[in-house]
């Protein structure tokens, strides 16, 4: 993946300097490439949008657990660089996971969020139909103080309608 180091330097930004990873040491590019094998070699999604600067951001969905009962639960994450946050990529990234756990089946899409503070993260799935589903509380530790997580997910396709044949 011609992208992989610049893909790298975002996410070790997040890493660094924010609270949506509960991460504390940046990956390698080596890593990064494994990650991306783990989530391509499925057949998910790992998605990268650029702009005349370089990569402005990357997401990827996959199954939110290997157990077989969850094939149709997908778990969304992305990651923009820090100078386009605000924007509309994030926006713009999550529409087009959507679109693409949909085609390929999954039924619901969870969103993870590290830090209940994360109001981009929250705003950019509640606009795009999610809702909290639920809130752990002091689960992460990082930067000296405690971080809750939150859960948000939004139905895809039939949704639980209708059993998949």
């Amino acid at each position: 993946m011609a992208d992989i180091a610049e893909i790298q330097a975002i996410y070790a930004h997040h890493v660094l300097h924010g609270t949506g990873t509960f991460e504390e040491i940046p990956p390698s590019v080596e890593e990064m490439i494994q990650r991306w094998q783990n989530v391509t070699s499925k057949g998910w999604a790992w998605l990268v949008t650029a702009d005349a600067t370089g990569v402005a951001g990357y997401g990827y969905y996959q199954q939110i657990r290997d157990r077989s009962a969850y094939r149709y639960t997908a778990e969304d994450s992305i990651y923009i660089r820090d100078d386009v946050r605000g924007q509309g990529v994030g926006k713009s990234m999550v529409k087009a996971l959507l679109e693409a756990a949909t085609d390929a089946g999954f039924r619901q899409m969870i969103a993870v969020i590290g830090d209940s503070e994360n109001v981009g993260s929250i705003g950019v799935h509640t606009s795009l139909g999610f809702r909290q589903v639920g809130l752990l509380h002091a689960t992460g530790l990082k930067f000296g103080r405690w971080l809750d997580t939150v859960y948000m997910q939004r139905a895809l396709g039939a949704g639980d309608s209708a059993i998949p044949t």
